[in-house]
């Protein structure tokens, strides 16, 4: 089993009330490239910063190198537009990081990363890929994709508190910079990436056409940002197997309609409950109150160790450790006094996709 894992940016997380703690945009950039270095290694490489939430909710990352610590997978880090370097090998697929959703064009290469990514996803070799996606902002842009595909479906966030509103608002004035009104980009989803979408979604829409196409199993691993990958690959007119693996936490959310987006893009759907209510573990107590829910893989490697050997108490104990073994608390206050020496404030970092964008 191999994790593809898109890493990216995109300058809508700098939109004050979308990223998920507040972070400055400076943190933010390393969001991504930290969270595949966690997954690769276990550890930072190019910094002590950890994505962490004020409370302490940790990126996700930390839940699925928990997972690939437990019962073990292959990953590759494709280099989706990243605004920072990371020290986790990557693979090019003709990114760059993502431009204000609200940009006439938020992505100008979006053809050029597809067609990059599909060809890629046709030449992996395995039986079995999980796709997922760490991107601060991500679910905004994804809402953004969905509005232009005339799809009415929610999207996640990692706040406990879905900022919708602002989410509706940023993107109906992004719509109407690029010329473009709902629906009018059905059944071309290059050009709603390229007008309002970001370059972490053009990589997995096309890491998961050319990897189905080529008779691989392909599971998008995460929420609703992998729900518009999936509606871009149908809008696309391919209609190869596609199955979806989440998080309760996201199944949780009343702005969620899970079943109904598996339904409208034939996806076969997997939702796993890791049990963190079992624990007061920060690490999971966070994720039961309501943040995070997602992101870099997360429900993808949980749906595995489900269906692995390892108990998923096994699974809870191992993403302690992680998480105590990161020292996130000290790395958080590292990454705090960064932010202070960068903005002249107080903040906090942040992290990707449904963990962390908004």
């Amino acid at each position: 089993m191999r994790l593809v894992l898109a890493a990216g940016s995109t300058r809508t997380a700098g939109i004050e009330g979308i990223s998920a703690a507040g972070a400055t945009r400076e943190l933010m950039a390393h969001t991504p490239a930290i969270d595949a270095e966690i997954v690769a290694y276990g550890r930072p490489i190019t910094g002590n910063h950890v994505p962490v939430s004020p409370t302490g909710c940790p990126t996700p990352a930390v839940l699925t190198r928990a997972v690939r610590e437990a019962v073990g997978f292959d990953l590759t880090v494709v280099d989706a537009g990243l605004a920072a370097e990371t020290g986790a090998p990557t693979v090019g697929v003709d990114a760059r990081p993502g431009r204000d959703v609200r940009d006439p064009v938020a992505v100008p290469d979006a053809g050029e990363t597809v067609d990059a990514a599909r060809k890629f996803g046709g030449a992996l070799p395995d039986d079995e890929l999980l796709i997922g996606e760490t991107i601060p902002g991500g679910t905004t842009t994804a809402l953004g994709v969905l509005t232009a595909l005339g799809e009415s479906v929610g999207v996640s966030s990692s706040l406990a508190e879905n900022p919708t509103d602002l989410k509706r608002r940023v993107v109906d004035d992004a719509l109407a910079e690029s010329g473009v009104e709902p629906g009018d980009l059905a059944g071309d989803p290059v050009e709603a990436i390229r007008r309002v979408g970001d370059p972490v979604l053009a990589s997995v829409a096309g890491l998961a056409i050319g990897a189905a196409a080529s008779g691989t199993a392909v599971t998008l691993a995460g929420g609703t940002q992998l729900v518009a990958a999936a509606a871009l690959v149908r809008h696309a007119g391919v209609e190869v197997p596609l199955s979806l693996a989440t998080t309760s936490f996201v199944d949780d959310d009343p702005n969620v309609d899970l079943d109904a987006a598996a339904r409208e893009f034939d996806l076969d759907l997997t939702v796993t409950d890791p049990g963190f209510d079992r624990s007061d573990h920060v690490a999971m107590a966070r994720y039961v109150a309501g943040e995070a829910k997602e992101g870099v893989g997360t429900g993808g490697a949980l749906a595995l160790a489900d269906r692995s050997d390892a108990s998923m108490a096994a699974v809870r104990d191992r993403i302690a450790a992680v998480y105590d073994r990161l020292d996130v608390d000290a790395a958080a206050s590292v990454s705090d006094d960064a932010e202070d020496s960068a903005s002249g404030g107080i903040g906090d970092s942040s992290f990707g996709g449904d963990g962390g964008g908004a």
